[in-house]
């Protein structure tokens, strides 16, 4: 059965960009309305996304037929007052996840409103656990096996995936790490013709994140690990980033680094893409990725390319 919840310390309307707080005598005043599409895979942690986007105040609506997904786009259009915040929960027990999306979107977008899509999901072993943990039935649960029903998933929501504005890889989030992932890109769509570039530092001894676009590899540089002085400190600290910046291998990888982005995201913004996730990864994703991914970062905003955001997946197992 489909449920709809709201947060009962839900904050007030605001006024659209450009409105007046004083109305017309009898109109109500125009609000900047958000509206979340939240879809990805089974045990990927949508229900404790739902929850996130409660506490910040939003109607969320889960387990919608997809063929009354248009209805509640109309109904969320005709009431911007009541539902100034929205997220509706979209993956494959709607049905045809891709149609319905397409569904929901358009009748949302041809009354002016445009919603911002997240894609939640993890590596197929952490799924395997966390449905082992909980002994929830996976939705396409069949005889072949929980393994079975999480392929036929992701190829399912594949297209949900290419077409979300924010892809997250739950596999290694604390409940804490996952909302400070989801409050860094709300709102993120409303510059649409900016690309959001989100810029991950790992380590590849915990894997590759499984959103990333792009990655590279930074292990050729030069290790602060064997360093004693520079051991216990992390790629956010100047000592650690100017001996990795310092390093005359590492200036010639930026000025690669340079070159290709510059090259890249505009083809990119002009093949229609709106998020890119680059990927810098290390040995423990501490010193080299966390330093290269924040020069990057710098020179990625003064170049004005997009909407940059910097995650440093390892900076909390130290």
């Amino acid at each position: 059965m489909a449920s709809v919840r709201r947060s009962i310390d839900a904050t007030p309307g605001r006024l659209a960009s450009g409105s007046s707080s004083a109305a017309e005598p009898g109109a109500a005043p125009l609000v900047d309305q958000h509206i979340v599409i939240l879809s990805g895979l089974s045990g990927a942690g949508k229900t404790a996304a739902t929850k996130l986007f409660e506490d910040l105040g939003y109607t969320c609506v889960d387990n919608l037929p997809g063929e009354l997904l248009p209805d509640l786009a109309e109904l969320v259009s005709e009431d911007r007052h009541r539902f100034e915040r929205v997220a509706i929960v979209l993956d494959v027990r709607a049905g045809d996840a891709s149609l319905a999306l397409a569904a929901v979107r358009g009748a949302l977008e041809g009354r002016g409103i445009r919603p911002q899509v997240f894609f939640l999901e993890a590596r197929d072993e952490v799924l395997i656990r966390r449905f082992s943990e909980t002994r929830h039935r996976h939705p396409l649960a069949d005889q072949r096996g929980i393994a079975s029903s999480i392929a036929e998933e992701r190829r399912v929501l594949d297209p949900v995936r290419e077409e979300a504005d924010v892809v997250v890889d739950t596999s290694d989030l604390s409940l804490r790490e996952l909302r400070e992932r989801i409050f860094a890109h709300l709102g993120e769509n409303e510059a649409t013709d900016r690309l959001a570039i989100q810029l991950i530092s790992f380590g590849f001894k915990y894997g590759i994140p499984l959103e990333a676009d792009l990655v590279f590899d930074v292990r050729f540089m030069q290790n602060p690990y064997y360093i004693e002085e520079l051991r216990q400190l992390s790629g956010l600290t100047e000592a650690v980033r100017s001996y990795v910046l310092g390093q005359q291998v590492t200036k010639k990888f930026l000025e690669f680094l340079h070159e290709f982005l510059t090259f890249t995201i505009p083809a990119y913004v002009g093949e229609g893409k709106t998020r890119l996730a680059i990927g810098i990864g290390c040995t423990g994703g501490y010193h080299r990725s966390i330093a290269i991914a924040e020069a990057l970062a710098a020179w990625l905003r003064e170049e004005d390319l997009g909407i940059v955001s910097v995650f440093h997946r390892e900076l909390d197992r130290a």
